[in-house]
């Protein structure tokens, strides 16, 4: 069997195998829809969407879907938790609200920039190989809902709590973490759109604190959201404060800056200018340009 294919094999069923562990972690003090909890419903709905959508994309062998299709399904799992969770609270409310503007936000942003620019380099290879292609939609189903647990506990719980500090220090943090994201996606696509700029490196505003701004608005949003369910979390349920790490891992250790850092490494390796932007910002945490 060629390596490959081994590996492909291997995201597929180990992505399976950890949403399920999740799944049923997360499960436990949810609320329930006949003999099984709604948290675990929602894992199913995160792959089966995924699956779906994957059909259609693998015959036409386009991804100009995939981001969009990500979004639908934080919508999807969330809006199916309010619906069959009783006895919504503040926190839930808020959870949920925080989770569809994210991914409303987000979706559109990816989507409108996939169809300016007609293409996302990383399928180049992937979209050809129907197994590959498919691990990556498996992948992203995982992605949904590893990303999405905390919020999901605090919409299934049985156990409601007041708010509290925690959880008003939890939305604080949130409302930090979106904030940077949205101001650092804007200012990269303010700079794109200008003639002067083709080809060249954004080193200005956020980007100035940090070479992935939106990376770390990401991070501290999702911890936000993990912050907000502290106080409704026993036992198993604890397992879903995996989600800012899955966050943090995905984005600073797969799929999101060593693959970002290596292509500005060979776009503008030889420039002098990048080399010093590069020595003196931090590739994450934001810290005042140096002077």
């Amino acid at each position: 069997m060629p390596e490959q294919t081994r590996r492909s094999l291997a995201l597929i069923f180990g992505s399976i195998i950890i949403g399920s562990l999740v799944s049923w972690a997360g499960g436990h003090g949810s609320a329930r829809f006949g003999p099984i909890s709604v948290f675990a419903l929602c894992g199913l709905i995160a792959f089966g969407l995924n699956w779906l959508v994957f059909i259609p994309s693998n015959l036409a062998k386009t991804e100009r879907y995939f981001d969009l299709t990500g979004s639908l399904t934080y919508l999807a799992i969330i809006l199916f938790a309010v619906s069959l969770s009783p006895d919504l609270d503040t926190r839930a409310a808020l959870a949920a609200a925080m989770v569809a503007i994210w991914a409303v936000r987000l979706g559109s942003f990816l989507f409108l920039r996939i169809r300016r620019q007609g293409r996302d380099g990383r399928f180049d290879t992937i979209k050809t190989d129907p197994l590959r292609f498919f691990a990556t939609w498996t992948v992203q189903g995982l992605w949904v809902l590893l990303t999405a647990a905390a919020a999901l506990a605090i919409v299934t719980t049985d156990q409601r709590q007041e708010l509290g500090w925690i959880g008003y220090t939890g939305v604080f943090v949130w409302l930090a973490g979106f904030s940077i994201e949205v101001v650092a996606d804007r200012q990269k696509s303010v700079f794109r759109r200008e003639p002067a700029n083709g080809g060249r490196f954004i080193s200005s505003g956020l980007w100035a604190w940090s070479r992935h701004p939106n990376y770390f608005g990401e991070i501290t949003l999702w911890t936000g959201i993990a912050i907000m369910s502290l106080p409704v979390l026993s036992g198993w349920q604890w397992v879903v404060l995996v989600s800012p790490v899955f966050v943090t891992l995905l984005l600073t250790r797969l799929s999101g800056v060593p693959m970002l850092e290596a292509r500005a490494d060979r776009r503008w390796g030889d420039d002098e200018a990048y080399q010093r932007y590069k020595t003196a910002t931090p590739v994450l945490i934001p810290r005042p340009p140096r002077s």
